[in-house]
This record gives structure tokens, sequence and C-alpha cells, in this order.
């Protein structure tokens, strides 16, 4: 099963519509996928779901079993100050690391600037390794994308391309 994540918290975004469509995408190959959200994360999960609140929250550990059981993992990410969202941080840090040691993660970026979150995916890259995943080095940069729509997504339609081919070979990966 192939897990995509969209890494944000931010309602409405342009990564969790990339994260739809990738998700769309591998079910039309007969992919087992399954789509998680930051957006469905409990609003206060760093006081109650993480350190020593491990395993105490209930809506945080049913959202999770899903990335324990996965054997990849796609992120869309988007760039937020130079880097990802704080809440993915957040995230991955009150994660036992197990759950990402020896598993396999393609990573997305998605921007609103001309770089396409380069930095972010930099960053990121350097964290899954330091936690023993193998990161896929087909990275799509979606950069300049003005509206959290599959239509500006569209318009740009190399964008698509790059997300099936960088989909096709992670498959095999």
């Amino acid at each position: 099963m192939i897990l995509v994540l969209s890494t944000t918290n931010r309602p409405s975004s342009l990564s969790q519509v990339i994260a739809e469509y990738y998700c769309n995408y591998l079910k039309s190959k007969a992919i087992s996928t399954q789509l998680l959200k930051l957006t469905d994360l409990p609003a206060d999960f760093t006081k109650t779901a993480l350190y020593a609140y491990k395993g105490k929250n209930e809506i945080f550990n049913q959202l999770i079993q899903p990335l324990q059981i996965a054997k990849k993992i796609v992120c869309i990410v988007p760039e937020y100050n130079g880097s990802f969202p704080g809440v993915l941080k957040a995230f991955i840090d009150g994660l036992d690391r197990s759950i990402f040691t020896h598993k396999k993660c393609a990573l997305v970026g998605v921007s609103k600037g001309h770089q396409g979150a380069i930095i972010a995916l930099s960053h990121l890259t350097d964290i899954f390794h330091y936690l023993g995943m193998a990161v896929y080095p087909l990275q799509p940069k979606l950069s300049k994308v003005a509206s959290p729509t599959l239509a500006a997504v569209k318009a740009h339609q190399h964008y698509l391309t790059k997300l099936e081919a960088q989909a096709d070979g992670f498959i095999n990966f």
C-alpha cells in the first residue's frame, strides 16, 4: 500500500488537491493507496498525542494507523517560509522512528514562488535519510501555481506529466 500524505494543516490547500490527484492516479494503476491529510489532525495533537501522551489520543492513533502499515509514502510538500510546514515537523517528531525506518518515500514540492519548494524538499530528504528511509530521486517541483485548484495545476500540463512519471517510477522503486 502506498500512503499519500498531504503535509499541511491549511484547509483547502493546493497540497491536498495534488495529493487527491496522486491517489486517483495510483488507483487508476490498480495500486492500493490511501490519503492521509494533516488537516485531519486533532487541533491539540502536540499537547494530547505526543511525547508523554503518546498512545493516549484515540483520534491521532487512528489517523496514523495507515502510516504504520504503509511500505511506501508520497509526501506532497508545500513551501512555508523557505522550508516545509511546521505541523509536519511536529508530526514527524512525535512519532516513533520505527514508523519511518526501512520504508521508501517520494516527495513532491509545491510553491507559489519560482523554486517549487526545492529547499523544503532538501530539508525533508535530510530528515528522512536520518530516519532510515530511502528517498526516490525524482522529485517534481511544482512552482508558480497561483490557486489551490486542479485547474491551476492543469494550466501547467507538464506538471501532471511529472507527477505521473514519478508515480510510475515509484511503484517499482
